[in-house]
């Protein structure tokens, strides 16, 4: 599953530098907990007004707005499933935000963009097989696209970082 274009780092994505950070968002878009609260810090006030002209988001799917106060230029928020045994579409659900992450970047012309581990938090997904789904679906969107051109996925701890590791490696 090794690919050039894919970088795995452990960081803060609050403090990456690129085109697009991807948000880990609730369906209502207007800040929570995790890597939503943190985004939303961050990048100040300004941004919870623009997310409320969204209209909130749908599990799966994703929008953007501008970066605000962080390097980024712009955030991709997307909402990712709640992990309800795997029994409820979860995997293609969690695909899905990754996919349409990517087509709106690929539709603002962003040559670099940084994913969290989407669902793994307070949303309950397991950690090992959202790390497979991301990196396989990163990995397909890119065999077929010329962007982004570089990919991080962002990890906030060691634990998900080695997995990251562990799984893009094929160990």
């Amino acid at each position: 599953m090794s690919n050039s274009r894919i970088q795995i780092l452990k960081a803060d994505i609050t403090t990456i530098k690129c085109d697009a950070i991807v948000n880990a968002a609730n369906s209502g878009l207007l800040g929570g907990g995790g890597v939503d609260g943190a985004i939303h810090r961050a990048a100040g006030r300004e941004l919870k007004e623009a997310c409320r002209l969204l209209d909130g988001c749908e599990t799966g799917k994703a929008k953007i707005t501008e970066g605000f106060r962080l390097q980024a230029k712009f955030i991709i928020h997307t909402v990712g499933p709640v992990w309800r045994s795997g029994n409820f579409n979860e995997a293609e659900l969690l695909k899905s935000c990754y996919i349409e992450s990517l087509n709106l970047a690929v539709a603002h012309n962003c040559k670099t963009i940084a994913f969290p581990n989407i669902s793994t938090g307070i949303y309950g997904f397991p950690k090992e097989e959202a790390a497979r789904i991301a990196l396989g679906t990163v990995s397909d969107f890119l065999a077929t696209n010329n962007l982004p051109e570089i990919v991080l996925f962002t990890c906030f701890d060691s634990e998900n970082l080695e997995i990251y590791q562990r799984v893009s490696s094929g160990a």
